[in-house]
């Protein structure tokens, strides 16, 4: 069985790889550090490493094993593109997500320049989505790598929105995330921000999903926007587009 998730945009995990390190001021608290750790000390086998990154050969075929069409986030725990990954592994990731094409995987990384440096070695199945994650305007040059590439759907992590992005270039970027920072010492996001980011993806056609408020008790404070919530996103818009098209403010890919 997939290992269901209670990420918002998500719907099931799959790991591949564990472990990571730091890169940037959005790990500093990270959660699947934190997660591994406890993991650990429980005595699961697959985090007798804690947070350090180790391969997991023995699951890499595991999406061919769940027939029911679902999306799957990619190394929720990890990320693909890290620099002690040999790229032999990588591909085979990639090849397993070719082959169970019924499912919809999406991958999220840090490392642009990584990313974008494999592009042309990587052979893209149309049933992944790739993103990168921005915490502030820093770390804006990673949506200019992710747009270079030859992915077939790109998308923008903004989470933990640490600073406002009132700049953004969204060309041929389909679809933004934005979230608070949650757990302890979680760092403060100004609606401001988010209101800012939300308005530059309805000018620019951009689907939008607001995750969550964020915070030390993140179920609290919700993640109500204006009023409602904000649930976008490719597949999500191609489906209401294709029941009520009037409805639509966005072309449906």
């Amino acid at each position: 069985m997939a290992q269901k998730s209670s990420i918002e945009w998500t719907e099931s995990t799959w790991n591949p790889t564990t472990g990571c390190t730091k890169v940037s001021p959005g790990c500093k608290h990270c959660y699947a550090e934190r997660l591994s750790l406890r993991l650990q000390e429980m005595g699961q086998p697959k985090y007798a490493n804690g947070f350090e990154l180790t391969l997991h050969e023995n699951v890499l075929e595991a999406p061919l094993r769940w027939r029911k069409p679902q999306t799957i986030f990619v190394n929720s725990m990890s990320d693909l593109f890290h620099e002690h990954i040999p790229l032999s592994f990588l591909l085979k990731v990639f090849d397993v997500m070719r082959r169970a094409h019924w499912h919809v995987f999406q991958i999220l990384t840090k490392r642009s320049e990584i990313l974008l440096e494999l592009d042309l070695i990587i052979d893209w199945p149309s049933n992944v989505w790739m993103g990168v994650s921005v915490e502030n305007e820093k770390y804006q040059f990673r949506i200019d790598h992710l747009r270079k590439t030859r992915a077939a759907i790109k998308f923008l992590s903004l989470e933990p929105l640490l600073g406002p992005l009132p700049n953004l270039d969204l060309e041929n970027i389909d679809w933004a995330i934005v979230g608070g920072e949650s757990g302890p010492g979680a760092r403060p996001m100004e609606k401001k921000w988010v209101v800012e980011i939300r308005d530059q993806c309805f000018q620019a056609g951009v689907r939008f999903f607001f995750k969550q408020w964020g915070g030390v008790n993140k179920k609290k404070n919700g993640r109500v926007l204006e009023g409602q919530t904000w649930d976008d996103s490719p597949v999500r818009q191609a489906q209401r587009s294709v029941s009520s098209p009037q409805l639509s403010i966005y072309s449906a890919s």
